[in-house]
């Protein structure tokens, strides 16, 4: 049965539809906004024998036929998903995940669409409320709804779910999700926002949230969904012998200040229970109980033993819960790159470095919108030996690009713009070594790297993760800057970047059902603390970025011309803008909107380009005196180029300050000749005089020309 259900969101109407598509998928949503509409099916599978995780999978799709465009290239099919694609599958994964119970091992499969787009509406928040809705249509023991919604804000005033157009006025680009009662999951970036304000913003998002909640629970209860029941599996054999035996023996094993020693001592636990449980590599005791469900007991006692350590004000590593690892910063470690850094902070090391390019190397998107251009790029990597493992080398995977993307965006707030600082940025940052919080890692070393490459940016920015183990809504401990055990056993990662001003960055994942209001204020606050210590061991490194970019990177120089002069610019065929970049030795690249960027191997071939491209495109100004080439010579006077294809009469009465017979004994072509603008006409010709040159120098009449010398004698 078909059931469509519409509710107000901000200034458009919001629709659910389901039971028209995908009748055979296990459910099936079509979520429309405006006249942007997605498209989102669920399907579940049995679970694999053996598994021991939740194995739900999340796709999305921007086809580009949903905004009537064609893909680039010669392949007209998209291929791989792009950057936008993952990031959109991360966050409508976060917030879905934490949602199913415990033991909950069935396939399950979220496919999201975009079938339109008017231009206006981006699909990707759209994306969480409609996979909620699936899933709660489904046959899943999901506890749902929730819902996502973007924020803005606009001279000052916050606007849910904005337009493209609104969001290019926007200081704040926030998406948030989360069910009626608790946040869920956030991924945020800011203009240096002010904790409390951050806030603000986010429980504005919440309101939203509540209201789209609200709704789904109509939808449901008019499209007649019955709640799913769910039998957890038997308890575990072991539970009771890992609580007696071995929570206390991973206490202990725990509470050792290095990675690897922790983790060779609880291998050696476990493999001194297995022994004892199971001799001689038998796969079952004797009443039937299994390896796996003593692997999924251990992990259990190994997770109280790390929540009960922390609980009790005891971090693995003997750290305050407020208390950082030991940070340690250097700069200037590579030859040739244009600028390096390596980041340091207790067992966890970022080393980046910058690359500087021209215009040329901008990096054009393409999408469901409008081409975009990006001039600075921060590329992360997590290679396997980061971790001490082995694994098959391969392209960047889903974790990658969003790490590289949060740390991308939380710096690109404090970059100065393109007309003061034309070059193109390219940060990679290199994970040598991991155990919590890499990607604030790469915030923090592309910082450094920034300024050890001369980039002038507005503040410097770090970024720290708060973790939290909550054993009940009013007991619960924060941690600044967890560890890898941390994270895995607690139940938040709050990743927040800024400068000593604002927050940059922010994004939240979390573990459990969501977070109060409370929590994530102390959280920002602890996290400020924190981000203002790193940023005094920052500084102390390198205190400001450096006065110039580095020998190695290329020279930039820009100017703007009007734009109904490119054609000049350029000349027949190019014939125009290929002369000046050969004989200077440079490249020069033209925007639309009249930009231009001069890319040299050494400052003056820079500055020589400049000039000649600005006396080609600049207005004619009277009173302004040229160097000038004399093009031709007539009996009333010398034609003057003063500028590419601009040329100018110095009448013979105004070409010395004396009597002139023939003008051949002044000068000839080719000869060099300094003149003033005395005058523009209606029809834009040009007159010039050599004489007031000589009038406003003092000099007597000396040309170029060896036969106005000789004339003169």
């Amino acid at each position: 049965m078909k059931t469509t259900l519409e509710c107000q969101l901000g200034s458009r109407t919001l629709k659910l539809t389901t039971g028209e598509l995908a009748k055979q998928a296990s459910a099936a949503v079509t979520i429309q906004f405006g006249e942007t509409t997605l498209f989102v099916a669920v399907q579940t599978g049995t679970p694999r024998a053996g598994i021991d995780f939740f194995p739900m999978q999340v796709d999305y799709r921007e086809r580009l036929a949903a905004a009537g465009k064609f893909a680039g290239g010669f392949l007209k099919r998209e291929g791989r998903p792009t950057t936008k694609e993952i990031l959109t599958c991360r966050v409508t994964d976060r917030p879905i995940r934490p949602l199913f119970p415990k033991g909950f091992h069935d396939e399950v499969q979220i496919m999201a669409n975009v079938l339109s787009c008017d231009g206006e509406n981006d699909p990707d928040a759209l994306t969480i409320t409609a996979a909620s809705a699936a899933l709660c249509i489904a046959p899943l023991p999901f506890n749902g709804p929730i819902a996502g919604v973007r924020v803005g804000r606009i001279d000052g005033e916050f606007v849910v779910m904005p337009t493209r157009a609104q969001m290019a006025e926007s200081d704040l680009d926030l998406v948030v999700a989360g069910s009626s009662e608790s946040i869920l999951m956030i991924e945020g970036f800011a203009d240096q926002y002010p904790e409390d304000v951050m806030v603000d913003a986010i429980m504005f998002a919440h309101r939203e949230i509540q209201q789209l909640c609200e709704f789904q629970k109509k939808f449901l209860e008019q499209a007649g969904v019955q709640e799913s029941t769910y039998e957890p599996p038997p308890a575990n054999p072991f539970e009771g012998l890992m609580r007696d035996r071995a929570v206390q023996a991973l206490r202990d094993a725990k509470s050792s200040t290095k990675k690897q020693e922790r983790h060779e001592r609880t291998d050696a636990v476990k493999a001194s229970l297995l022994a004892e449980i199971f001799p001689d590599d038998a796969e079952e005791t004797a009443d039937g109980a299994t390896r796996a469900q003593f692997k999924e007991a251990f992990y259990k006692a190994e997770k109280d033993a790390v929540r009960s350590l922390i609980l009790d004000g005891k971090r693995l590593d003997g750290r305050t819960p407020s208390e950082m690892r030991d940070v340690t910063c250097v700069v200037d470690q590579l030859p040739r790159v244009h600028g390096s850094a390596i980041f340091t902070r207790g067992e966890t090391q970022s080393l980046a470095t910058v690359a500087l390019g021209t215009v040329r190397d901008q990096q054009r998107v393409d999408g469901l919108f409008e081409e975009e251009k990006h001039r600075f790029m921060l590329h992360y990597y997590f290679p396997s030996y980061s971790v001490g493992e082995v694994r098959p080398i391969r392209g960047p995977g889903r974790r990658e690009i969003g790490h590289g993307a949060l740390a991308e965006r939380s710096v690109e707030a404090v970059l100065p713009d393109e007309t003061s600082f034309p070059y193109t940025i390219r940060v990679l940052s290199d994970i040598m070594e991991s155990n919590g919080s890499s990607s604030m890692a790469s915030v923090c070393s592309a910082t450094l790297s920034l300024m050890d490459a001369g980039v002038p940016i507005k503040q410097p920015v770090a970024g720290i993760s708060i973790g939290v183990v909550l054993e009940t809504p009013e007991k619960y401990t924060l941690l600044t800057d967890i560890m890898g055990d941390e994270d895995h056993f607690g139940d938040m990662d709050f990743k927040v970047a800024g400068t000593q001003k604002g927050i940059t960055g922010i994004q939240l994942d979390m573990k459990i059902t969501g977070i109060s209001e409370q929590i994530i204020r102390e959280t920002l606050d602890q996290a400020k603390g924190a981000r203002i210590e790193l940023l005094k061991t920052m500084l102390s490194a390198i205190p400001r970025p450096r006065a110039d970019t580095s020998p190695y990177a290329p020279r930039l120089s820009n100017t703007k011309i009007d734009p109904e002069k490119i054609g000049l610019l350029i000349g027949p065929g190019g014939k125009t803008i290929r002369a000046i970049q050969e004989e200077t030795g440079t490249s020069v690249d033209i925007q639309d909107d009249g930009t231009v960027v001069i890319a040299a191997a050494d400052q003056a071939a820079a500055d020589d380009a400049l000039a000649r491209i600005e006396a080609l495109t600049e207005e004619i100004k009277v009173g302004r005196v040229y160097n000038g080439t004399v093009s031709s010579v007539k009996d009333f006077g010398a034609f003057i180029e003063i500028a590419p294809g601009k040329d100018g009469l110095c009448h013979i009465s105004e070409l010395s300050d004396g009597f002139v017979k023939s003008v051949a004994d002044i000068c000839k072509v080719g000869d060099k000749m300094q003149v003033k603008v005395i005058a523009v006409d209606e029809q834009n010709r040009v007159k010039l005089s050599r004489r007031a040159v000589l009038a406003d120098s003092g000099e007597t009449d000396v040309t170029e020309s060896d036969d106005a010398e000789s004339g003169s004698e």
